[in-house]
C-alpha cells in the first residue's frame, strides 16, 4: 500500500469512526472531502471502498460491540453516502458512453441514408444528363444548320446569336459528359491490380501534346511509379490532374509539370506544375463538383475534374490535396490506401 493509501486509510478510518459513534454530519462532510481528494491524487471507487472495508474491519476489532447489525447497517450508509458523488460521476461516464453508443448508432444510420441519397441523387443525376444530350445536340445542329443554309438572310448581329447559341450547347454538352464521367466513376466496380502509373502518366502525357503539337511542355515523369487500384478509373484521374496542369501552364514561357512520389514509407504520389496556381484560402473548394477558381474566360472547364479525381482517390481508400501559391504554381498530392512504391 502507498503512502497515500496509508495516510488515506487512516483519516477515513477516523471519519467512519466518528460517524459510527454518533452519526456525525461532519465526518460524512469530511469523507465527501477525502473521497474527492482521492480521486484528484489518482484513487478510484475502487480504491475508496477497500479502504472502507480495511478500515470497518479496523473499527470492529478496536471496538468489538460496533459489530452489531444496527452499527453495520450505518456503515453501510456511510459507504453508499461517501461513494454518491463518485456513483454520480460513474454513472455520468456510463450515461455519456451509452450516449455516444447511440450516437454511432445513429450516425451509422445517417451514413447509409447519406449514401443512399447520393446513390439515388447519382442515379437521378445521370438519367436527366443522359436525357439532355440529344437536345442539345439538336439545338446545336439546328442552329449549324440555319448558319449554313440561312446565312445569305442574316445579318452579322444574327450570326452572332447563332453563335453563341451553338457555344452554350456545346459547353453544356461537355458539361454533361463529365457529370456522365463523374457518376460512371462512382457506380462503376472497382477492379485493382498492380498499375504502372508511370505508363499511364506518360502515355497521357504523350496524347496531350499529340492533341497540341503547338505546344513546348517540359514534362517530366519520374520512373518506377506503381500502385494498387484500378487501371481504367487511375488512368481518368490522371488525365484530369496532368490535363489541368497542362491547361494552367498554357500561359507561361517555360511550362513544366512534373509527376513523382514522395520518399519514404507512407509516400504519396504528385503532379506539379509551374502554372497559374490558386489562393490557398480557397483550397477546400477545390474538389467541390462545379467549383471553379478561374474564370471561363481566363481558362475553359467545367469544373468537375477535381471532383471526379476525389471520387476516385476516396474510392481507392486514399486521400488527395493541394499546395498552390497564385502565379506560382500548385502541386497535387494523393494517396491510394495501399502506399505508393517505386520499382
Amino acid at each position: 500500500m502507498s503512502a497515500l493509501s496509508r495516510e488515506m486509510q487512516r483519516r477515513y478510518s477516523e471519519a467512519f469512526a466518528s460517524y459510527l459513534a454518533g452519526a456525525d454530519e461532519v465526518a460524512l462532510h469530511q469523507a465527501y472531502e477525502l473521497g474527492r481528494k482521492a480521486l484528484a491524487d489518482g484513487l478510484g471507487v475502487l480504491d475508496i471502498a477497500v479502504t472502507h472495508h480495511n478500515a470497518l474491519d479496523a473499527v470492529i476489532e478496536g471496538e468489538p460491540a460496533m459489530a452489531r447489525s444496527v452499527e453495520i447497517a450505518k456503515a453501510a450508509e456511510f459507504l453508499a453516502e461517501t461513494l454518491s458523488p463518485f456513483e454520480m460521476s460513474l454513472r455520468g461516464y456510463r450515461d455519456t458512453n451509452d450516449q455516444l453508443i447511440a450516437m454511432n448508432e445513429t450516425l451509422g444510420q445517417a451514413r447509409a441514408a447519406a449514401e443512399a441519397a447520393n446513390r439515388e441523387l447519382e442515379a437521378f443525376s445521370y438519367s436527366v444528363a443522359h436525357d439532355l444530350r440529344a437536345p442539345l445536340r439538336g439545338v446545336d445542329g439546328f442552329s449549324q444548320a440555319l448558319l449554313e443554309d440561312y446565312a445569305d438572310r442574316l445579318d452579322d448581329e444574327g450570326r452572332g446569336y447563332l453563335k453563341h447559341v451553338r457555344e452554350s450547347a456545346q459547353r453544356m454538352g461537355r458539361l454533361i459528359d463529365d457529370l456522365l464521367a463523374l457518376s460512371r466513376v462512382t457506380r462503376s466496380q472497382l477492379d485493382r491490380a498492380q498499375v504502372d502509373l508511370s505508363g499511364l502518366a506518360q502515355n497521357v502525357a504523350a496524347q496531350l501534346q499529340k492533341a497540341q503539337p503547338g505546344r513546348q511542355v517540359e514534362i517530366v515523369i519520374a520512373a518506377g511509379m506503381f500502385a494498387d487500384g484500378d487501371a481504367r478509373l487511375l488512368r481518368i484521374a490522371l488525365e484530369n490532374l496532368l490535363g489541368n496542369a497542362w491547361k494552367f501552364t498554357g500561359k507561361r514561357a517555360e511550362p513544366r509539370i512534373e509527376v513523382g512520389v514522395t520518399s519514404g514509407d507512407d509516400g504519396a504520389f504528385f503532379v506539379r506544375d509551374n502554372g497559374a496556381g490558386f489562393d490557398m484560402a480557397y483550397a477546400s473548394k477545390l474538389f467541390g463538383a462545379f467549383q471553379r477558381l478561374h474564370s471561363t474566360d481566363e481558362f475553359e472547364g467545367t469544373g468537375i475534374g477535381l471532383a471526379t479525381v476525389q471520387r476516385i482517390v476516396n474510392r481507392h481508400g486514399g486521400r488527395i490535396w493541394a499546395i498552390g501559391e497564385v502565379d506560382r504554381g500548385a502541386t497535387f498530392y494523393f494517396t491510394l490506401g495501399g502506399g505508393a512504391r517505386r520499382a
